[in-house]
């Protein structure tokens, strides 16, 4: 691993393909992980693992003080392209980075580690995903009108997010939620759909979700609803739990 200023870089050891109009663009057994942001990295590919003849310079460039100047490129399969949708960093201040190549997330199709396709952004090797089946009392609250009460639940721990409290449907006031139009996706736990709730006195927008086909790694979690606890009254064996302060509050 490498340091300089305040992006760090590791050398991966997972198998990362990217796949564009049926076409494998990069493949690499030796992917840079680059924390551009703190709460993921992002895989830069060394330049002999790309299909350079597929790209073409736009005549662009950024610049960042800790990765180096990336020149713009764009990708072009058959008839389809990616307009500068490819940063090509020749030269870096970080050994690691130098002559590598990033791509646009969603300008591509497909992205693989080994053989599994990864969705939204790369897997962070040092986040984890834990989902447990707990007996602890979970109760809901909105407007002080109660909207869950369950026993049987599951536990999902989250490395840098509060722990989660997914619940049966059979013990949440399904009459209360009403389907909202709102999706999300997660690499660990796969797409989510949204519910708001509604009290009688307001609603609360998309405050409920759950994942009917989460990915294998959660799937404890399939069939259940979770409520933002940052946005909601809960009470955990009795105890009232303070809302926690995230990005999501």
């Amino acid at each position: 691993m490498s340091e300089r200023g305040r992006v760090k870089v590791e050398i991966g050891h997972k198998r990362v393909r990217v796949m564009f109009s049926g076409t494998v663009v990069a493949d690499t057994r030796h992917p840079r992980l680059v924390w551009e942001r703190p709460y993921y990295p992002t895989y830069y590919i060394p330049a002999e693992d790309v299909r350079r003849e597929l790209l073409v310079a736009t005549g662009e460039s950024e610049h960042s003080p800790s990765r180096g100047d990336a020149h713009r490129m764009t990708l072009r399969v058959g008839d389809r392209a990616a307009e500068g949708s490819v940063g090509h960093r020749p030269g870096s201040p970080v050994a690691d980075l130098v002559d590598t190549y990033v791509f646009d997330w969603t300008a591509m199709d497909h992205w693989f580690e080994e053989d599994e396709e990864v969705f939204v952004h790369a897997r962070d090797p040092y986040k984890r995903v834990d989902a447990l089946r707990s007996s602890r009392h979970v109760r809901v609250e909105i407007d002080g009108v109660e909207v869950a009460n369950s026993t049987s639940g599951v536990m999902l721990f989250e490395t840098s997010l509060p722990p989660r409290h997914y619940l049966p449907k059979t013990d949440v006031r399904m009459d209360m939620l009403v389907p909202s139009r709102t999706e999300t996706a997660c690499p660990y736990k796969g797409v989510a759909r949204y519910w708001s709730v509604q009290t009688g006195t307001s609603l609360h927008p998309d405050v409920v979700w759950g994942y009917d086909t989460p990915l294998p790694e959660s799937a404890a979690i399939a069939g259940l609803v979770c409520f933002y606890d940052e946005r909601v009254d809960v009470w955990v064996d009795g105890a009232a739990q303070d809302r926690p302060q995230t990005v999501f509050s």
